[in-house]
């Protein structure tokens, strides 16, 4: 079992998407309940370091001590203009400010072993990371030769659990079970989150996130309107947002056919985090953005329409409810009564 009094310098590599981001950030909270002294950093898509900034460590909280940020998605687009190998060089030195005694890879992706590799590491150090494949998850089995410590989970394995598999035999410490407190945020910053700042936002609202990067995981645009117009009725405006073009001809499609509705200004990921903490309710597909809605734990419907609820779901609170399965998309009364139940 691992030493409370120990400090050893640990990197967390876990570089995307936001929903797999969001859902590796309970071993943080992990870590820190066994090893409150130790270092924690975490390698990041720099797109998704907003994500982590709720919990570095600061004014007494011990959360990440650092957030390496990670800019493989725009170096591979101009993997030939001096500017981007100078990043790469940059981020390379400074991952190896650090020698560290513990790196945990929780992707199982050739990109983020390669990521393990370049960290500096003390003569023992231990690289952890997974065995084998999990149904419906990412990974390159060519990722194992960069460990020194293969993890074997079970294949049906939900994505939170995922993690903590490999978190918990890095450190040596007891499988943790969904009957321990799952934690992604301090409740602090939850509590002291303002209001957004967009136009038109009136209150009470309920976000829809209707779009997905996959079709197959999207609900019937019909269903939304339905689904819109019962909530317009009692009181409610439907806020539409949208990340892409193609996204926002759906949002001005939907918000043609339900009353009172908006379709605001793109927002970053940072705006999120108020748009969703002042909401009545959230409804979304499987996607990032309504993942980060269940993580803040505010009210939360998940929809899975083309993928497993058990590989996602959020099962650490009662303010979530999950409806629908792979290949069987939820009725309108159903997502209906669960947004009643929910409001009420």
């Amino acid at each position: 079992m691992a030493n409370q009094d120990a400090s050893p310098k640990i990197l967390l590599v876990k570089l995307s998407s936001l929903g797999d981001v969001l859902h590796n950030l309970p071993i943080v909270w992990d870590i820190r309940a066994r090893l409150p002294n130790a270092q924690i950093d975490w390698v990041v898509e720099e797109a998704y370091v907003q994500l982590l900034m709720p919990l570095l460590s600061r004014d007494g909280f011990k959360g990440i001590d650092r957030i390496i940020p990670f800019g493989l998605r725009r170096w591979k687009k101009a993997w030939l203009i001096k500017k981007s190998w100078q990043e790469f060089f940059a981020f390379k030195a400074e991952l190896q400010e650090v020698s560290y005694d513990i790196v945990i890879e929780t992707q199982g992706l050739l990109k983020s072993a390669l990521v393990c590799s370049l960290a500096k590491k003390s003569s023992n150090a231990i690289v952890s990371g997974f065995a084998n494949a999990t149904e419906f998850s990412g990974y390159e089995p060519i990722a194992r030769i960069f460990y020194n410590q293969l993890v074997q989970v079970p294949f049906h394995c939900h994505a939170v659990d995922r993690s903590r598999y490999v978190a918990c035999s890095a450190l040596d410490l007891l499988l943790i079970s969904r009957a321990d407190k799952v934690q992604f945020y301090p409740v602090s910053y939850v509590e002291s989150i303002i209001d957004p700042k967009l136009a038109g936002l009136e209150k009470p609202y309920i976000l829809f996130f209707h779009s997905t990067a996959r079709e197959a995981k999207r609900w019937a645009n019909i269903n939304w309107i339905t689904l819109g117009k019962k909530l317009s009725a009692l009181g409610y405006q439907v806020v539409l947002p949208w990340g892409n073009s193609a996204e926002e001809k759906i949002s001005n499609e939907l918000a043609e056919q339900i009353p009172g509705s908006l379709v605001p200004n793109a927002f970053s990921v940072q705006e999120a985090f108020a748009v969703i903490a002042k909401s009545a309710l959230v409804i979304g597909v499987d996607t990032g953005l309504t993942h980060l809605s269940a993580v803040l734990n505010k009210p939360t419907i998940e929809i899975y329409c083309d993928s497993p609820r058990w590989k996602t779901e959020g099962y650490w609170s009662g303010r979530i409810r999950n409806v629908g399965d792979i290949k069987e998309p939820p009725t309108i009364d159903e997502v209906a009564k669960a947004s009643l139940d929910l409001l009420t």
